[in-house]
């Protein structure tokens, strides 16, 4: 077995230990940042309202992050029917938060701190399930690696702004990730959107499946066929309204 599929369960190097570290981190940063900013602080010694802060802090840290696990956690969770349902509950309570931080936007100091405080709560809500119910329920499904669906995170807690590659070049991925990081791609594209996956060999297997997950919802199209580097368009196909 190549030495980038070892790893020892349990450890930091164990694809769930690594996902559960992102998970928490970003959990964290999101929680401590809240609290800082929703604490009261005292008028009487004149210290200003720091309800600018709170509202910069939600519009970009906290939806910056729900984007991202909407994109890398609660996407790939819809894809599989037991997970789909849970999928469904956080998406209605990443969009109840959304509503919230709206209202936020446009509200009176006074307000402000006591949305924040229902923020930090719903949030909170949230990101429990998330850590102990989503990413076990994911890291049980065939197939899936939890450690490549938390990338994008680990992107987010490093300050990148994390695109979606149009290219996948699965030559450079440990057997084993392979799949699950082109399935994790697959459940992060709109309808009527692709990716390209490169490879040094057709890539039937895969393609199987597909047939076998997403009959008549994928589209698959060959770039290139050979002799040394194939490349296959995938697509989500877009259903008609």
């Amino acid at each position: 077995m190549p030495a980038a599929e070892i790893f020892i369960q349990a450890t930091e190097t164990d694809p769930d230990v690594i996902a559960r570290g992102a998970v928490r981190e970003a959990h964290e940063r999101l929680l401590s940042g809240l609290a800082d900013l929703t604490t009261t602080q005292p008028v009487a010694q004149g210290s200003e309202p720091r309800s600018a802060e709170l509202v910069d802090f939600c519009l970009h840290e906290v939806r910056r992050y729900l984007t991202t696990a909407d994109r890398d956690l609660y996407g790939p969770a819809t894809e599989d029917d037991e997970t789909r349902l849970l999928a469904d509950a956080l998406r209605v309570g990443a969009a109840a938060v959304n509503a919230q931080i709206d209202e936020l936007a446009t509200a009176g100091s006074v307000d402000a701190a006591r949305l924040g405080v229902m923020i930090m709560a719903a949030l909170d809500t949230q990101l429990q399930i998330e850590e102990s119910v989503l990413l076990p329920a994911l890291a049980g499904l065939p197939g899936v690696d939890p450690s490549l669906l938390t990338s994008g995170l680990q992107a987010y807690l490093a300050g990148e702004r994390v695109e979606q590659s149009t290219v996948i070049d699965v030559r450079r991925i440990a057997r084993g990730g392979r799949h699950p990081r082109v399935f994790a791609r697959y459940a992060g594209l709109a309808p009527g959107e692709a990716f390209i996956l490169v490879n040094s060999h057709d890539p039937k297997p895969l393609r199987r499946e597909f047939e076998a997950r997403y009959r008549g919802a994928f589209s698959w199209d060959y770039l290139q066929a050979g002799p040394e580097e194939w490349r296959v368009r995938i697509g989500r196909v877009a259903v008609d309204a």
